[in-house]
């Protein structure tokens, strides 16, 4: 009976923030706007006219465009998102010439002095401005346009900024007929009794949500605990543990913005041949421009820098896909203490593991769900008295910078006819962390976007210098070291460390047919690596069978790199451990798997 009085009360219309939206309301101060942003390029001579129509003819795809944020009374609650009755897409336009004589300096000015104005509260929280004049470009044809796009972080993330690319471009260089714009019938501005009752409500609805997600945190806090024992692994890294740099203290609201941009393909070699992720490679690129810099300034710390590494946790399954804040976050160390920079990508791989680890004894949901426990009200006024009161000066970082990775696709797109030549990314910063790097993958090419203040890093321009430095210096060595180990590889390929290991279970099921009879199953075993291996068990036969080689019907496939494989071998890492950090890859059976695993624990194989 109380439920559907309440469903009945409730207007269907008022769309709550999430606590991890609200997250980016409270860190907004007149030196810290917090929205993301984006530069694209596109050839050629784009009318301006024409990018107004595309936008009026898609603007309804992206409903969060004509809505902007109400507040509860006292601002006690999470604001409520509404129809903007006034909206008048003009007000969201800018149509500028670049300077004289229009090159890459003109529009990095351009794009650091509109990244620095704060967005209207009052008004749907997004601005584009279409920016002609782009004529001494290198690689960019003279008379092309720029796009430098702003909207609020509390209305969408990293990921679902990507998806904004789907209101503006297409995947044909065939201009479509895009369709007359829809009628926009907002609907009208609820009062404040209004926004106060379905805060009520929301409440009453589910009065015990902030004390089961502090249980949900704790329980998930004490699951990790276990498991990190269990595995005799490390704790992550710990807020409030990382080193002072100059950009970790009071900002100012002056943003300076610059990029690096590389080649994809270059990347993913690097990735192949030190069989690490794509994230750890770009970690190590401005990790090594990160020591440089503080190198020549005097001032690199002993400890080594800590990063913020926003994780998207969309799902295809996600009601809200494209907009709102779907996000967790590990702290990852640089090691910008090693000086060699191969070794410095193998700890900061390692230093990702034991995150990622962490993150999957815990729940990126659950960790995400944090931002749900604090009060708005309360959380508000704490935000405005750390800035007011320039608390950032006071503590050690919570983390030195925030690096966030953010895949596109890798075709062209068009506007218009009109293909997309680049797109680079922008995020906000905030006092205690004036630095932010924004990943952005897109066609074949990666851009490295850094955004800090004219107090933090104002000859930012330098920095972005330093990861391309650091890029190429690091692709030297790792591909100077991939042909010595092809080398060895070759030398050794009739000999593998596998052989031993393969040796005891086989001495095993020959001593236990009957443990092995029950168990059944075809397995396949791949060693990845310089000098792959491939084994396999039969377990279907009358007398199990182990010996090199794939089967061609495999029940389950096992794949390992053989140096983890090494440290199954010498006992320092088990296959459960290798599984939850994504260093055994299983597929098939996963029943058959576990059953299998455990006659290999069973026997003291693994």
């Amino acid at each position: 009976m109380i439920d559907k009085l309440l469903q009945t009360l409730k207007k269907s219309d008022l769309e709550h923030i999430s606590g991890m939206d609200a997250t980016f309301l409270y860190a907004e101060t007149p030196s810290s706007p917090m929205h993301i942003g984006s530069i694209a390029v596109i050839e050629g001579d784009l009318r301006f006219d024409t990018f107004r129509k595309r936008i009026a003819a898609r603007i309804h795809m992206l409903p969060k465009l004509r809505k902007r944020l109400m507040y509860v009374p006292l601002r006690i609650d999470y604001p409520y998102w509404v129809d903007d009755p006034n909206f008048d897409l003009d007000m969201h336009m800018q149509h500028i010439a670049l300077p004289k004589p229009g090159s890459w300096k003109e529009l990095r000015k351009v794009a650091s002095k509109i990244f620095s104005e704060p967005l209207d509260q009052s008004r749907p929280l997004w601005s584009f401005t279409f920016v002609e004049g782009l004529d001494q470009i290198p690689q960019v044809p003279e008379g092309s346009v720029a796009i430098i796009s702003k909207i609020h972080h509390v209305a969408i993330d990293g990921m679902g900024g990507a998806g904004i690319l789907g209101l503006l471009f297409d995947f044909s260089p065939k201009v479509p007929a895009d369709p007359a714009p829809e009628p926009f019938h907002p609907k009208p501005l609820p009062n404040e009794l209004d926004i106060a009752l379905q805060s009520t409500l929301s409440f009453a609805e589910d009065p015990l949500k902030f004390p089961r997600l502090l249980s949900q945190t704790l329980t998930s806090s004490l699951k990790a605990g276990m498991i990190t024992r269990a595995q005799k692994a490390e704790l992550p890294t710990a807020p409030f543990t990382a080193p002072s740099t100059p950009w970790n203290r009071v900002i100012s609201g002056h943003r300076k913005w610059n990029t690096a941009i590389l080649s994809l393909d270059r990347v993913k070699a690097i990735k192949k041949i030190m069989g690490t992720t794509l994230n750890d490679v770009i970690l190590a690129f401005c990790a090594g421009a990160l020591r440089r810099y503080l190198l020549e300034k005097g001032k690199l710390p002993i400890k080594p820098l800590v990063a913020h590494i926003p994780i998207s946790i969309r799902s295809q399954g996600d009601e809200n896909a494209e907009t709102g804040n779907n996000i967790s976050a590990m702290l990852v160390q640089l090691a910008t203490n090693i000086e060699d920079p191969i070794e410095r990508l193998e700890i900061i791989h390692e230093n990702t593991v034991r995150g990622k680890t962490y993150q999957n004894a815990v729940g990126a949901k659950t960790l995400s769900n944090m931002a749900e426990i604090v009060p708005f009200g309360i959380a508000n006024q704490a935000a405005r008295l750390y800035s007011r009161f320039q608390l950032s000066e006071m503590h050690n970082p919570v983390f030195n910078l925030t690096i966030t990775n953010v895949p596109g696709p890798q075709f062209p797109l068009y506007l218009a006819g009109h293909k997309l030549l680049s797109i680079m990314g922008m995020a906000p910063i905030i006092d205690g962390m004036g630095l932010i790097i924004t990943v952005f993958s897109y066609d074949g090419h990666m851009t490295i976007s850094s955004t800090s203040d004219m107090t933090s890093m104002p000859d930012i321009d330098l920095f972005s210098k330093y990861i391309r430095e650091s890029a190429n210096e690091l692709e030297a060595l790792v591909l100077k070291m991939g042909k010595k180990k092809k080398k060895v590889a070759k030398e050794k390929a009739d000999t593998s460390a596998s052989d031993a290991l393969f040796g005891k279970v086989k001495a095993y099921l020959k001593e236990h047919e009957a443990a092995a009879k029950k168990v059944g199953g075809v397995y396949n075993f791949d060693i990845t690596g310089d000098a792959p291996v491939h084994w396999k068990i039969d377990l279907n036969k009358d007398k199990a069978v182990v010996r090199r080689g794939k089967a061609a019907k495999a029940d389950v496939t096992f794949t390992i790199a053989d140096k983890h494989f090494h440290l199954v071998d010498t006992g320092a890492l088990d296959l459960q451990t290798a599984f939850i950090q994504g260093r055994l890859q299983i597929e098939g059976d996963v029943q058959m798997a576990l059953q299998l695993g455990s006659l290999l624990i069973d026997v003291n194989v693994a």
